[in-house]
């Protein structure tokens, strides 16, 4: 593993914001802007911006994308919709972890897997060590960058960008939407036990939509770092 950390498409943005940035999973990340308690109380009051762009994407795609699904993640992926998603692990054969992870079925015959950024590399070819017949596993995180808004302001913030009535998105569903122009996967699911969205966008386009969510949320929201992040994990619903 290389000793230069990567930067996410919001670097300049934690930057300039006056982050306090720190080493995170190979990554220069924002462990806090305003403070961990104002942070953590922004996302259970309004709401709150986190970038999590370091998360790995792998896709898998052919007729025996399900298969391979099946064959390495715990929980049963033919149960999901085209749409839906939900919380998995990739497991050894002797049921030791690989890793967590969430499964998004875009299609029939098409999985979008988002894992832990430490991990994306050992999950990558772990997935692909068990490819049999017709499946293609792509690691396709270059392509995304990601933005959770999560909070109880959150869905009034973001319905203010798109046409697209967010409230029928049901929880851990995901669409296709416009976002003031900008192409995203939008997916009702998050990691602060908030209600709100994770979004999947092009990296050239997360510093607008980063911008344009604060702007529209005003004092409603607060940017997010890892340190409040991992204190709002303990919610439970």
């Amino acid at each position: 593993m290389s000793d230069i950390l990567k930067k996410t498409p919001l670097h300049s943005v934690h930057v300039s914001a006056g982050a306090k940035i720190v080493p995170f999973a190979g990554w220069e990340m924002p462990i806090e802007y305003s403070g961990l308690v104002a942070e953590h109380m922004a996302v259970r009051i309004s709401s709150g911006i986190f970038d999590v762009s370091h998360m790995g994407e792998i896709e898998i795609r052919g007729k025996d994308a399900l298969a391979l699904v099946q064959r390495v993640t715990t929980n049963h992926a033919a149960k999901l919709a085209v749409h839906q998603a939900h919380y998995s692990a990739l497991v050894y054969p002797e049921g030791t972890f690989v890793d967590d992870l969430l499964v998004y079925r875009m299609a029939e015959d098409h999985f979008f897997l988002c894992v832990n950024a430490a991990n994306t590399e050992k999950d990558f070819e772990y997935i692909r060590s068990h490819v049999r017949n017709d499946a293609h596993v792509m690691d396709t995180s270059d392509q995304y960058a990601q933005i959770a808004v999560q909070g109880p302001k959150a869905i009034p913030i973001l319905q203010r960008m798109t046409a697209f009535d967010l409230t029928t998105v049901r929880y851990y569903w995901f669409c296709h939407l416009d976002m003031e122009g900008e192409k995203v996967i939008a997916a009702r699911t998050g990691y602060t036990g908030e209600d709100g969205f994770e979004i999947f966008c092009d990296p050239a386009s997360a510093t607008h939509l980063w911008n344009r969510i604060l702007e529209i949320g005003g004092s409603q929201i607060k940017p997010v770092g890892l340190g409040a992040r991992d204190t709002l994990v303990w919610k439970r619903h």
